[in-house]
């Protein structure tokens, strides 16, 4: 596990992001079982109190669940799981429009060129990403 922090945001807020990430790029599979708080400060050297408000953050979402004494895990809640990927999308999509809008470029001319990249990197790397 490996994330790179930055100095803008909380960590917490940082280690939800990267699980969302994960989950979103299947990396993390519904059900499966996750690090435990501890160990998860241990990997990424961070307070323990910091992965654990990370997790109860996650839990509070619904993005996992933790039965009785066992591991915690990632939730298998279809809605959950697309409402992250959405979010996730989203976030990418305002990024990218907040940062093109000063070129002063026609929408059209944007969708093209996204979608002839997307086409390109589609061939390039032999799959389909959608």
């Amino acid at each position: 596990m490996n994330v790179h922090f930055n100095k803008r945001d909380p960590v917490y807020v940082q280690v939800i992001r990267h699980f969302k990430e994960q989950i979103a790029t299947g990396v993390f599979e519904p059900g499966q079982e996750i690090p435990s708080r501890r160990e998860l400060a241990n990997r990424l050297k961070i307070n323990p109190n910091t992965a654990q408000r990370a997790y109860k953050e996650m839990e509070e979402a619904g993005l996992i669940y933790t039965e009785r004494n066992l591991p915690s895990r990632i939730t298998k809640d279809e809605k959950v799981l697309r409402a992250v990927r959405e979010e996730l999308i989203d976030e990418a999509v305002d990024t990218f429009v907040h940062s093109i809008r000063s070129i002063n470029v026609s929408a059209d001319d944007v969708l093209d060129r996204v979608k002839e990249k997307f086409e390109t990197d589609k061939d390039t790397r032999g799959h389909d990403n959608d």
